[in-house]
């Protein structure tokens, strides 16, 4: 669906998504930072439409992204990009330093390893996403291949999602975390902030982490979001309906 609407209805759906009301209240949430750990593979067993963000060359994120695939889930690469504290990257990482092509041939390698992830999240990248030229640089590639961006706002400065739809690149951004305290009632308060905020504004999208205590947690508080009659759904279903509600809606005014 992404591929087939007009750059224009896209870039008005995502830059004024005020217009667009879905009868019922969605949520998308994103497991990040899978890869590094084999216990991270009990992320994949948790219930319903959970979308998943590999970290590229990891020890184990070709093997999980092959399985979330499996299952039919959404599986985007979770991109490292430079942070302001100098913490380190790790491989496939997006740096300041590197030119077009150097960031071109990262991206590249990356989707080479995992060809069917659907595009990108940055992890970390609180002094990237605020750099223009460098997301410039992204989101032209992403373009091209008509893969989507999701902001996960690591700084209230980032410019990401903003070029991501000057380029066209369908795009939301993170609007929660879950589990920034790995503490069980902490993750509770968070999961119930998520269903305020998706009876409120329709469309949320949250982000956590295959933590042990993430997973206890979430196969807990899952069963709420049926119960307050809000949907769960991938990440691409998410931003394809909002584009397709303001579709119908500008046919509708014609």
């Amino acid at each position: 669906m992404l591929r087939l609407l007009p750059k224009f209805l896209l870039t008005l759906s995502l830059l004024f998504p005020t217009l667009l009301y879905a009868q019922t209240a969605q949520v998308a949430i994103i497991i990040d930072d899978i890869g590094y750990r084999k216990s991270d593979a009990q992320a994949l067993y948790l219930p319903g439409n959970i979308s998943y963000a590999i970290l590229p060359h990891t020890p184990y994120g070709k093997k999980l992204a092959l399985k979330a695939q499996a299952k039919n889930k959404d599986v985007i690469l979770h991109i490292p990009m430079e942070a302001k504290n100098g913490k380190k990257l790790g491989p496939g990482a997006l740096t300041s330093t590197m030119n077009e092509n150097g960031i071109r041939e990262s991206l590249t390698n990356a989707f080479d390893e995992i060809p069917f992830a659907l595009g990108i999240n940055n992890h970390m990248g609180s002094k990237l996403t605020e750099l223009y030229q460098p997301m410039a640089w992204t989101m032209q590639f992403l373009s091209e291949r008509n893969l989507m961006f999701i902001d996960s706002v690591t700084t209230s400065a980032s410019q990401a999602e903003k070029v991501a739809i000057s380029f066209g690149v369908p795009s939301l951004h993170r609007h929660i975390f879950l589990d920034n305290k790995l503490e069980h009632n902490y993750i509770r308060r968070q999961f119930k902030q998520l269903i305020r905020d998706a009876k409120r504004y329709q469309t949320v999208v949250a982000i956590a982490h295959p933590h042990p205590e993430t997973i206890s947690a979430l196969l807990k508080f899952l069963p709420l979001l049926e119960q307050n009659n809000v949907e769960l759904v991938p990440i691409s279903k998410l931003l394809s309906n909002k584009i397709a509600l303001l579709n119908q809606q500008i046919n509708a005014e014609d």
